[in-house]
């Protein structure tokens, strides 16, 4: 495995190694040079190279913007920035280019401040901004004599305000706008791209096959042959429009092959995958692990479920085999809504990375936003720890709003896709589905057209993507 490719796609790994032997050991060995003072580590430009391993300066707290650089006790790493976590009283870092700033604040999460007064809406990239949680929020238009003491955050048209004393210090930010770095896609509807009229190009630069993927519907028995003509069709749409190509999913505890699985089987399903679709960029290597589900043939891979996790680790490892170019994701539900879910999920994932499985980012899927008991705050909250707690990437992989309430499902996406957009550890959002009533059973009011037309929700995604509003 070339030293680059460890680095930068599996900085665990290379930090863990490091600390066993010497850079100078590790390139030397790699390289066959003469001696490692011959050799010049590299770490690209996403990462810095600090004490012998490469490492992301934008969000690891102990090398925070730079080597050596540890956040204090209340802060977090965001941007490469020291800021102040969601709830806490913490006053940011000033020895960053942001400027630390003693107002008295309130904004989305908090759980004390005075009412809301209706300003101006929208987001103008390059102007004045108060950072809450990692994200970048517009200071309200109004002033202290019309809206309370001190500053206020504006969340979309509502400006959410502190009434009393200080309440939360801030870093000065500047609204970047739309993230144009990551992507906003959506799945096939019914196994088609193009669907109901609409062009899916004209809205989205991403795509996940809702169903043609998983491993039984394109094989139905185990040593049957693959069809693959579905799965054909999506890939060459994606490779025909440059869209990023996403698999869902390798190994789940729903749509298997039926007949007795097991390593020969698994191996050879994902070798033919990656080599018949080379340009896939992320895959679901594990979708929902259990509690929530659980393959039959686990024991047969592995085992280990609830303690070593080999099945897991397995997975992953011959994924990598086979798909070594590919972003390698566990991917689960109600991990940033309930906080057992995801303690669990972290459990899971740790013992695996301990062990060294090539797990490359972690999955949200995000399906419960709309639940009337998970709050902003708690979804902020656990979104962050996800990232915090691995040093992982967390892509929202299958984010819905299910209400026939127009008006809700604005609220809902004004709400939450912020966060997840300007979350600077969360390169992609993927919606999952878009046309009203041919959504997945479970969230049957998520689609975002109906009867042709642009729900609010759709009009308001649209126009701060810069995309067709109609």
């Amino acid at each position: 495995m070339p030293l680059d490719f460890l680095m930068k796609k599996h900085p665990r790994l290379w930090a863990t190694l490091t600390t066993l032997f010497s850079i100078g050991a590790l390139t030397h060995c790699a390289s066959g040079s003469a001696g490692p003072e011959d050799t010049e580590i590299s770490c690209g430009t996403a990462f810095k190279l600090c004490d012998g391993a490469c490492i992301s300066t934008v969000a690891d707290p102990e090398n925070c913007g730079e080597c050596g650089r540890t956040c204090a006790a209340g802060q977090r790493c965001a941007g490469g920035s020291c800021v102040c976590s969601a709830g806490t009283n913490c006053t940011p870092s000033t020895s960053t280019s942001s400027t630390s700033t003693a107002s008295s604040t309130s904004g989305p999460g908090n759980t004390t401040g005075g009412g809301a007064t209706t300003t101006t809406g929208g987001i103008t990239p390059g102007g004045p901004g108060r950072e809450l949680g990692g994200v970048c929020y517009p200071v309200c238009n109004g002033t202290t004599a019309s809206e309370g003491i001190g500053w206020g955050w504006e969340d979309q048209a509502t400006c959410l305000i502190n009434g009393s004393g200080p309440y939360q210090m801030s870093t000065e930010c500047t609204l970047s706008g739309t993230n144009t770095d990551k992507f906003v896609g959506n799945i096939t509807t019914m196994d088609n791209v193009d669907t109901d009229g609409k062009t899916f190009t004209n809205y989205w630069n991403q795509i996940t096959p809702e169903n043609a993927g998983k491993w039984g519907n394109v094989q139905a028995n185990a040593g049957a042959p693959f069809n693959w003509g579905v799965l054909d069709a999506i890939y060459g749409y994606a490779e025909q429009h440059n869209l990023v190509f996403k698999q869902h999913t390798f190994i789940w505890g729903r749509f298997q092959p039926m007949g007795n699985l097991g390593e020969t089987d698994v191996k050879n399903w994902m070798q033919q995958f990656c080599s018949r679709y080379p340009n896939t960029e992320l895959i679901d290597v594990v979708n929902e692990p259990p509690p929530h589900t659980e393959p039959s043939y686990v024991n047969a891979i592995g085992g280990g479920t609830d303690g070593s996790w080999q099945w897991i680790i397995n997975a992953f490892e011959w994924a990598d085999a086979a798909c070594p170019n590919a972003i390698l994701i566990l991917n689960d539900f109600n991990n940033i809504e309930w906080e057992g879910d995801a303690s669990h999920f972290l459990d899971i994932v740790q013992t695996a990375q301990d062990a060294g499985a090539p797990i490359d980012a972690l999955g949200a899927q995000s399906h419960d936003l709309d639940h009337d008991q998970v709050s902003f705050q708690r979804v902020q909250t656990l979104l962050n720890r996800l990232h915090d707690d691995s040093g992982l990437p967390v892509y929202i992989t299958e984010m819905d709003i299910s209400t026939s309430d127009d008006a809700e499902q604005l609220k809902k996406f004004q709400q939450y896709f912020p966060l997840f957009n300007q979350s600077p550890f969360v390169p992609g959002i993927t919606i999952w589905g878009w046309i009203y009533g041919k959504t997945w059973s479970e969230a049957p009011e998520s689609g975002l057209i109906r009867n042709g037309s642009f729900r609010p929700a759709m009009t308001w995604l649209m126009q701060e993507l810069g995309r067709s509003t109609n």
